[in-house]
């Protein structure tokens, strides 16, 4: 007699994508609403989502774990498409990309609350700048690279791409991570960008 076949049937509960998404979407909320970090709890984010504390902890082993989710899930595209009129035009959209997780209350929470992590904790801080911060100046460093072969850029800058960058990038992020409310008009990033291209000087 045969033995019956057993491969196609599941070991355990399947997990539910639905209630994963749930509590990562809780996660943000809390955070958005101004729940830091160190408030957050695996018990109060499973409250909040009306799921077990079971439930959570069977998806994330810490709350760490959770965070690192919730970052991957609020996380947007480096750049989005460049028009390519002008190396000024998609430095604007590259500008304007920042401008716009500014306004967005989930992006702008999210990055205040990283900032409170360099110190208190240094590993959670690493992964987000490896898997969020890294990624997008890398896109804007591309950029600036093709705006030195274009000569657009003086190319003697492309020496220290990182302060490049910094400085290309830091207006806006000052604004929205140390500003808390500070007013980011629409015609921001356009004034921003010719400030840049044409330097302070008189």
């Amino acid at each position: 007699m045969n033995d019956p076949d057993t491969s196609a049937v599941p070991r355990g509960r399947p997990r539910d994508a639905a209630v994963g998404h749930k509590v990562v979407e809780t996660v943000l909320r809390l955070i958005a609403d101004g729940t830091t970090f160190g408030d957050l709890t695996m018990e109060g984010i499973a409250r909040e989502a009306g799921v077990g504390k079971a439930t959570v902890y069977r998806r994330w082993a810490s709350k760490d774990a959770l965070l690192l989710d919730a970052m991957a899930a609020v996380d947007s595209p480096a750049l989005p498409a460049l028009p390519g009129t002008s190396f000024r035009d998609d430095l604007v959209v590259a500008v304007e990309t920042i401008r716009r997780r500014g306004l967005a209350k989930r992006d702008s929470a999210m990055l205040r609350n990283m900032l409170t992590q360099i110190q208190n904790n240094p590993e959670l801080w690493r992964s987000y700048h490896d898997t969020v911060i890294a990624t997008r100046r890398a896109a804007l460093a591309r950029l600036l690279e093709r705006g030195i072969a274009l000569g657009a850029v003086r190319p003697e800058l492309g020496g220290d791409m990182d302060l490049l960058v910094d400085f290309v990038a830091g207006p806006l992020l000052t604004r929205t991570a140390f500003h808390q409310g500070a007013a980011l008009p629409e015609d921001l990033s356009e004034r921003v960008v010719d400030m840049i291209l044409r330097g302070i000087a008189p």
